[in-house]
C-alpha cells in the first residue's frame, strides 16, 4: 500500500454519515413499469429504437445515436411498449423516455454474448455498444476514454474508489463485494490501452477496502493501493489525478493531456461482467439513506425503476420527506418527483425530513474569504457569486466560472449561508444559453 504523494489545496471535512457501509447489497427485482430516458449521459441524446406496442427483452437495445459522444439505451426488463414521449428530467428540461411495462418473465434477448475474439478497436466498439458510462456519477461514455487520440501518450490508470460524498456507500459495498471483478476489469482497461501502470485510490477511511486489495494486489507489482487522504472532494478527477501521481491537470484540459485515464470502481467492475456475459448496462448499484428513510440500504436496482418503488421496496418513509437527492447531498441534484428514473449514474437516493432539508436564508457576504481557501480549483467563488446576482453572466468568464467543479465545498463553509453553488449553476447555464443564441 502506497500513501498519497499530494495533498489538493482547499477542500472540506466533512462528516461522513456512513450509515449503509456494512449494509449488503440487496436485489430489488423486477418493477412493474420502468421508464427509460433516451440521455442518461454527457454528449447527445439517443433516438428511440422501438414504439408504442413493441415487445423488447431486457437488454435489448432501445436508442442510440450516430453522435460521436453519446451512448446506446437498453431495456432493463422484459415486456410491452406502453409509450414513447417526452417527460421533464431532473436537470429542468424535456428528454424522450420509453416507457416499457413488465411481463415479470425478464427474458433476455437473443442477441446477447459475451464479446469474444475481437481485436482491441472491436472491444472498445463492443463496450460502446453495451452502454457503458463512468458510473461514478459523471456518465461520459467509457469507450472515448478508452480510445483517446494517437498523440495522448497515457501511461497511468487511476482507479477511483474514493467516494468522498457523505452518505454513499455503492462504491464501498462494490470492493468489498466483488474485489475479484474490479481487478478483473482494471486488468482489461489496462490491456486495451497499453497502460503500463494502475492505482486504486482509496480513501483513508475505507479500511476494510484498502486491507482488502493491498492483500490481493501484494505480489502484483503494476496495480498499487493508494491511501487517499480523507478530505472532499478527494473524488474529484484532478485532485484524485494530483493526489495520487503529483501530475496537475491544467485548466481547459484533460486528465489525458497528462497521460492519465481515471476510471470508477463500478466502471471497471462493469467491464469484467460484461466480458464474461455480453450483458449491457441495465442495473445499478444504489446507496439508499437518509433522515425521511424507515430503512437505509444499498440496493441493485434495474435502470428506469420509479424512484417511488425503490423507496417503498426500503420500507418508505418514516416521515414527510422535505428533498429528495439523486446522487449525494454536495453535488447531487433535488428530484421534482418520486416518478422520476434511476438513471446509469444514479449512485444514491438521499431523502430527508423537512427539517434537515430547509434552506438556511442568505445574509451579507462578511468577506472573510473562506470560500475562497475552500475552494479546490482556486477560484474566487464571491466574485462569481456577485458577477452572477448582477445579471454579468459574461464578467464571470475572467474569473474561471466554468472551471468550477460545484463540489459545494464554498457554500459548506460559507459563514453567510450565501447560495454559492447554486448561482455558479445559474451563471454556467445563462452562458450556455447566451452561446446557443449567437450560433
Amino acid at each position: 500500500m502506497l500513501k498519497a504523494l499530494k495533498a489538493f489545496k482547499g477542500g472540506v471535512s466533512l462528516p461522513h454519515h456512513k450509515h449503509t457501509e456494512h449494509c449488503k447489497t440487496v436485489e430489488m427485482g423486477i418493477p412493474k413499469k420502468v421508464a427509460i430516458p433516451m440521455l442518461q449521459h454527457i454528449g447527445a441524446p439517443c433516438s428511440p429504437l422501438v414504439k408504442k406496442g413493441d415487445r423488447v427483452k431486457a437488454g435489448q437495445k432501445i436508442g442510440d445515436s450516430d453522435a460521436f459522444v453519446s451512448s446506446p439505451v437498453h431495456s432493463s426488463v422484459s415486456g410491452t411498449v406502453t409509450d414513447v414521449r417526452p417527460m421533464l428530467y431532473p436537470g429542468g428540461f424535456e428528454v424522450v423516455c420509453v416507457e416499457i411495462e413488465s411481463d415479470g418473465l425478464q427474458e433476455i434477448f437473443e442477441g446477447i454474448a459475451p464479446p469474444v475474439g475481437l481485436e482491441k478497436k472491436e472491444l472498445i466498439r463492443a463496450i460502446r455498444d453495451s452502454g457503458l458510462v463512468g458510473l461514478g456519477g459523471a456518465g461520459f461514455p467509457t469507450s472515448i476514454k478508452l480510445s483517446p487520440p494517437p498523440d495522448k501518450n497515457l501511461d497511468i490508470l487511476v482507479v477511483n474508489g474514493a467516494e468522498c460524498e457523505p452518505f454513499i456507500t455503492s462504491d464501498f459495498r462494490e470492493m468489498l463485494e466483488n474485489p475479484g471483478g474490479i481487478i478483473e476489469g482494471i486488468r482489461a482497461i489496462m490491456d486495451l490501452t497499453g497502460v503500463k501502470k494502475a492505482f486504486i485510490g482509496i480513501e483513508s477511511n475505507k479500511h476494510e477496502a484498502i486491507g482488502l486489495f493491498s492483500r490481493r494486489l501484494k505480489d502484483v507489482p503494476d496495480i498499487d493501493v493508494v491511501s487517499l487522504r480523507t478530505r472532499y472532494p478527494q473524488g474529484g478527477e484532478k485532485q484524485l489525478i494530483y493526489a495520487v501521481t503529483g501530475r496537475r491537470v491544467p485548466a481547459g484540459k484533460l486528465p489525458s493531456d497528462v497521460g492519465v485515464l481515471v476510471q470508477n470502481i463500478n466502471t471497471a467492475s462493469f467491464i469484467a461482467s460484461f466480458l464474461k456475459t455480453g450483458m449491457p448496462l441495465i442495473k445499478k448499484k444504489v446507496t439508499v439513506d437518509g433522515s425521511a428513510v424507515r430503512n437505509s440500504m444499498n440496493v441493485e436496482v434495474l435502470i428506469g425503476t420509479p424512484l417511488r418503488d425503490v423507496f417503498e421496496f426500503c420500507g418508505g418513509f418514516k416521515e414527510e420527506p422535505g428533498k429528495i437527492i439523486m446522487g449525494g447531498p454536495m453535488m447531487g441534484v433535488a428530484q421534482f418527483s418520486l416518478d422520476n428514473s434511476v438513471v446509469k449514474h444514479t449512485n444514491a437516493l438521499l431523502a430527508f425530513g423537512r427539517k434537515d432539508a430547509e434552506l438556511q436564508k442568505e445574509s451579507v457576504c462578511i468577506r472573510c474569504g473562506k470560500c475562497v481557501n475552500a475552494c479546490p480549483m482556486e477560484l474566487l467563488p464571491i466574485y462569481i457569486n456577485a458577477c452572477v446576482n448582477k445579471g454579468r453572466f459574461e464578467e464571470t468568464l475572467k474569473y474561471d466560472i466554468n472551471n468550477c467543479i460545484e463540489c459545494g465545498s464554498c457554500s459548506y463553509v460559507c459563514p453567510a449561508k450565501r447560495h454559492l453553488v447554486q448561482s455558479i449553476r445559474y451563471g454556467k447555464a445563462e452562458l450556455r444559453k447566451m452561446a446557443s443564441a449567437k450560433k
